[in-house]
């Protein structure tokens, strides 16, 4: 996949998939940005992938924040010239049924999961612009496609409206080569999931739903950000990509 020299910033980069999506995009050449609020996790991510063909750059920010936005793009623009690809990642899930949930922390969820998604999006588009196209590509989940009966519904609400807020922004900007596309990841084998594991009904709750009969990997993750960063995804616009080895289609 062609992504070599491509500037790419990562909401949620220090950390997670964030991180792995950041690895595969160096590997190919790219300029990566980790955005991300914990300095600590994004030095370290940083240093971790000093190494590779690619560059990347750790800028500390508050993705709910527009100021921090115009302050970030206005940074990357002074040192690259461009932003060619916005991957909106990062996320939050607090883990309780509606009954149970307040609107302060439904608001929060709110706030992160989509708000930062308006504010990256609404940031980049003038650049994007002005540089004759762009890629935004936003992390969303298999529950942005579907009602999940182990997931609670604020975090469905908020992927939801990931989901549109993807196609809406690929209808209306698809005209200046700004393509907007969405992933939808069913369960990621990751340290937080092995740990619910550690509850055999769990486990086996999880793994019945998924037809290929395992869970998904962060690396499957990323290999779907690489594809929809790169040239040869040039004509994919407004698409809700499901990486869940067919858990909706069932």
């Amino acid at each position: 996949m062609h992504v070599r020299d491509k500037v790419i910033l990562i909401t949620g980069g220090a950390g997670g998939l964030g991180l792995e999506m950041a690895q595969v995009l160096a590997e190919g050449g790219a300029k990566v940005y980790l955005l991300d609020l914990n300095e600590e996790s994004g030095k370290r991510a940083e240093a971790q992938l000093a190494n590779l063909s690619g560059t990347v750059k750790f800028l500390q920010m508050d993705i709910t924040n527009e100021e921090a936005w115009k302050q970030v793009v206005a940074t990357v623009v002074a040192e690259q010239s461009r932003i060619d690809v916005l991957v909106n990642n990062a996320g939050i899930n607090i883990r309780k049924p509606i009954e149970e949930m307040s609107m302060g922390e439904f608001s929060t969820m709110m706030s992160v999961n989509v708000g930062s998604v308006f504010l990256g999006t609404k940031s980049v588009l003038a650049v994007m612009r002005s540089q004759g196209g762009g890629s935004i590509i936003n992390t969303s989940s298999v529950c942005g496609l579907i009602g999940h009966r182990y997931t609670p519904e604020a975090y469905t609400t908020t992927k939801g409206a990931v989901t549109l807020l993807t196609k809406a922004i690929a209808s209306r900007y698809g005209s200046e080569n700004i393509r907007c596309n969405s992933i939808h990841p069913s369960t990621v084998d990751t340290p937080l999931v092995q740990e619910m594991f550690k509850d055999p009904v769990k486990k086996q709750q999880r793994l019945d739903e998924v037809p290929l009969g395992r869970l998904a990997t962060a690396r499957d993750v990323a290999n779907s950000v690489l594809y929809l960063a790169s040239d040869e995804a040039s004509f994919i616009n407004g698409i809700a990509l499901p990486v869940d080895g067919g858990v909706t289609c069932c």
